[in-house]
């Protein structure tokens, strides 16, 4: 017809008329569906010492049971660090992801095709998202508060006693 108008007019119509949004869009939430697809995250989270120094902690959470594994502490998270990291944890842990379908990764450089082999040889699917990982950014926060925000860390040793001893507490 040719006419333009917004969505907001169209959605303000379309609840006037008492016809709901699209069937089954609603129905499962994003959270829902990675739930149901016993998917795991991972990221980094940084840690800055009180010698100004910037380190990097990688982890991995299970979605459906957020049970965390600490996977690494660097300097300087490359790609073949990330890669080898992703390749010690499964020999930590061997069986512990075999019911895992998907991995759910930001779009860090640090996540190389090497890294996403990995987890696909395992046969996971590799979830990429368009900015944040909200659910290691929830962890991070947490790590934040119980831990990091009530410790000076003066070092990649005490960050990894503390780091590796905080996870397994969880």
């Amino acid at each position: 017809l040719g006419d333009h108008i917004g969505a907001s007019t169209v959605w303000r119509v379309l609840k006037d008329q008492g016809i709901d949004p699209a069937p089954g869009r609603t129905d499962v939430t994003w959270t829902q569906f990675l739930r149901s697809q016993a998917a795991i995250a991972c990221d980094f989270a940084s840690v800055d010492t009180a010698l100004m120094r910037r380190y990097y902690l990688l982890f991995f959470i299970d979605i459906t049971t957020r049970e965390v594994f600490f996977a690494g502490i660097t300097t300087n998270p490359t790609g073949p660090w990330t890669s080898q990291a992703a390749r010690n944890l499964f020999l930590r842990h061997p069986t512990r992801f075999a019911n895992s379908r998907a991995l759910v990764r930001d779009r860090g450089s640090q996540f190389v095709d090497t890294f996403d082999e990995i987890f696909r040889t395992e046969g996971l699917n590799i979830l990429k998202t368009p900015v944040a990982n909200t659910f290691a950014e929830r962890w991070i926060g947490t790590l934040r508060r119980e831990l990091l925000d009530r410790t000076i860390i003066w070092n990649e040793q005490q960050l990894e006693q503390l780091g590796a001893g905080y996870i397994d507490r969880d």
